[in-house]
């Protein structure tokens, strides 16, 4: 037999899934989760192995409080975690992750923007790694699972798509050496193209394995700043040299023109095929009516 919910249960439930009351209080225990991850891995970035173990623990303790939440609250199964499939979309997102970035580099590199002059020891993409799955699993947690899944059951898919990516755009604005042109650019290239990753597959793997590559290649291989952030030197020995706008000055690729219209090209590819297959949703208005 199944169990029926008590009264008391059933409304605290309704009132916990008030969608902004969702979004600060699962976003809200994430988000601590990342600053946790972010100060583990400044306190231990002398030691990789320990910085990575405390990490994937902090990885697997957000992932359970996911799906307890999602399992308890939402009263659902939660598909968008489910394993079916999982390795071929995580996969795929780390090829089009690292394609998408390595053909931005080459592009710089045939105009002249980008020059390799040696190449440091392949230990020193180590430290990146903890960086690449800490930022892909829980950016995408929040971002992803919780902020643009919540906001489109209400709003529809192609307005939290729009609200979701300028405000994933303007969270890079706390970064140092961060800029306007970098912020718009982020939202349109990632914003864009990861919320799509989601709106194709109604699943996070493919998301997460395209940010987990794109910022390991930017900095652990091609030795660039990530989002405006300073990072130590990675495999390649380069000098970025040209206009800002081509190469992303201080901020990094991701405000670069080229890098933009490539990912954002990508997103809107993605977007057309989910739309194709019917994968879009509609306001709770719309619905209604």
């Amino acid at each position: 037999m199944t169990a029926t919910p008590s009264p008391l249960v059933s409304t605290i439930r309704r009132i916990l899934m008030f969608p902004l009351l969702r979004i600060a209080l699962l976003g809200g225990v994430l988000f601590v989760g990342m600053g946790i991850s972010n100060g583990v891995m400044d306190t231990y970035q002398d030691s990789t192995p320990t910085a990575l173990a405390l990490v994937l623990l902090i990885v697997a303790l957000a992932l359970a409080v996911y799906l307890v939440f999602v399992r308890v609250i939402e009263n659902r199964p939660v598909t968008e975690l489910s394993t079916a499939g999982a390795g071929g979309e995580f996969g795929l997102g780390l090829l089009l992750g690292f394609g998408l970035y390595s053909t931005t580099i080459l592009v710089l590199f045939l105009l002249g923007y980008y020059r390799v002059e040696g190449m440091n020891p392949v230990t020193v993409m180590l430290p990146f790694i903890p960086l690449a799955i800490s930022s892909a699993f829980l950016e995408e947690l929040i971002y992803r699972g919780v902020l643009f899944r919540v906001a489109e059951e209400y709003l529809g898919s192609f307005i939290a798509l729009i609200a979701t990516s300028a405000f994933f755009g303007a969270r890079h604005l706390g970064n140092p050496d961060a800029t306007i042109i970098g912020a718009i650019f982020v939202s349109l290239e990632a914003g864009l193209l990861l919320a799509a990753a989601y709106m194709l597959t109604r699943r996070l793997w493919l998301s997460i394995g395209l940010h987990m590559s794109w910022n390991f290649a930017q900095a652990a291989i091609f030795s660039g700043a990530v989002s405006g952030v300073e990072m130590p030197p990675g495999l390649l020995q380069a000098v970025v040299e040209g206009p800002e706008l081509m190469t992303g000055g201080t901020f990094g690729v991701e405000a670069s023109i080229i890098a933009c219209l490539l990912c954002t090209a990508a997103g809107v590819v993605l977007v057309i095929m989910a739309t194709r297959r019917g994968l879009i949703l509609s306001p709770m208005w719309a619905k209604r009516g």
